[in-house]
């Protein structure tokens, strides 16, 4: 066993329903204890301490600790291409998305960007992820080895790709069959590993491919399906135009058995309310990628409408690189929160830290396993230094805040001023990730 001492915040329930003073649990002086990877204990210190005073407690004094950031969509090919300049989501993608993930091809090219990519998540504070890969088998495999490596918790699967694509990116829809079922079987439930039938969006699908991705989710119900949704008003068009006989581009996924609780859609930007209803019906979840979607140009989202009380849909965000534009889960609320103020909305910063944790998690359907402190969930938190700049010293003095208000103006200034360097340590299963990284 180990225990660390330190001011916690974490989630019980969901700040977008139900208010902060009950979804919100503080402790300015915490102990949390970790078994085996595993959360065993969690508490005020003025309550847990006398318990496991033989334990040597390792003190993070004056810094913050929350669950571990969870990104829902995010493209490791792409690490190399980002800050790409210039372009719209088409013209992008073939200009630099598909010659770069064309190098995927080599299998140690793909180690050496897959090893970056997820040490790259770790020091941003990142022990969860929903992963792209290529069309390429060895991508996938490589992922995995070294995820599993660092025990972490990912969720990735081939790139399905057979039309609208370089020669060089199009795979036979069989073939990817019989290399995804091949995959499922290995990895699916690995340790801490996860699958997902990944159709990269429907453009890039025929009709073959998606009813054989459809045959994979029926195969095995409990592995996860990802894709991309209304991100781009070209790309609308031409799905409407490549699958005439579907009502809206969702029911393109919908004809095939790919919408699901298991069904995570990045973007959603521009749905109608007959799409958001019908996400919310069967719990398919949206991963929000402001950096992206404004780097992009491509539009904002409306998570008002997500979020809303009638018809909830279950929401994270996601960096989305390498259109996003940060490995960063403190910048991306930044964006997230500026993409809700062009709307005439707000995003507390609660609401904003609980998307990235217990939001997630529940996104994933993995709330039993990740996303807050709860007794038996595994140990998965990052190390947070609110004071980590100079300007972040100056804007949040007074040390460690006492009450939620002064809380909830401290992490907001940290996700708009912090980064990576806010971040003083990252543990995975409750062992902290090399120093090397930070």
């Amino acid at each position: 066993m180990k225990a660390i001492r330190a001011a916690f915040l974490d989630f019980v329930g969901d700040p977008f329903f139900v208010p902060e003073s009950e979804s919100v649990r503080y402790l300015p002086d915490g102990l949390l204890v970790i078994e085996d990877g595993m959360v065993k204990d969690f508490g005020a210190f003025e309550t847990l301490g006398a318990k496991y005073a033989e334990l040597e407690v390792v003190s993070y004094q004056g810094k913050l600790i929350l669950p571990g950031f969870i990104d829902l969509h995010v493209h490791y090919p792409q690490t190399e291409a980002i800050g790409a300049y210039g372009e719209q989501l088409l013209a992008w993608l073939n200009k630099y998305i598909f010659p770069t993930e064309a190098k995927f091809r080599d299998k140690n090219y793909a180690r050496e960007i897959a090893s970056f990519f997820l040490d790259e998540l770790l020091r941003n504070g990142t022990t969860t992820a929903v992963v792209l890969t290529t069309i390429f088998p060895q991508s996938v495999e490589v992922l995995f080895e070294e995820a599993q490596r660092r025990h972490m918790r990912i969720v990735a699967g081939q790139m399905l790709m057979t039309r609208n694509a370089p020669d060089f990116l199009i795979n036979d829809a069989k073939t990817a069959y019989a290399q995804t079922k091949a995959q499922i079987q290995k990895w699916h439930g690995n340790g801490r590993l996860l699958y997902a039938i990944t159709p990269r969006f429907a453009i890039t699908s025929t009709d073959e491919e998606l009813a054989l991705a459809g045959k994979l989710k029926a195969e095995f119900p409990d592995v996860y399906v990802h894709t991309h949704l209304s991100e781009n008003l070209k790309e609308i068009e031409l799905t409407a135009e490549l699958f005439p006989h579907s009502k809206d581009y969702l029911n393109v996924y919908e004809q095939f058995g790919l919408v699901g609780d298991r069904s995570i859609f990045a973007h959603c930007i521009h749905l109608d309310d007959s799409a958001f209803e019908r996400l919310a019906e069967v719990g398919a979840a949206i991963a929000f990628c402001p950096t992206s979607n404004l780097f992009l140009g491509s539009g904002l989202f409306k998570l008002g409408k997500a979020k809303s009380v009638d018809r909830p849909i279950p929401v994270g965000l996601a960096t989305d690189v390498g259109a996003g534009t940060s490995f960063s889960m403190l910048q991306t609320m930044c964006d997230a929160y500026k993409v809700a103020q062009l709307q005439g909305e707000s995003l507390s910063p609660f609401q904003a830290f609980y998307l990235a944790t217990l939001g997630a998690a529940k996104a994933l359907t993995l709330a039993d396993k990740l996303g807050n402190f709860e007794i038996g969930k595994e140990a998965d938190f990052v190390v947070l230094d609110m004071q980590a700049t100079p300007l972040m010293a100056l804007r949040n003095r007074g040390g460690i805040p006492q009450t939620l208000e002064t809380l909830s103006e401290q992490i907001f200034a940290t996700t708009i001023l912090g980064d990576d360097r806010a971040i003083a340590a990252t543990y995975v299963a409750g062992t902290r990730v090399s120093e090397q990284l930070f």
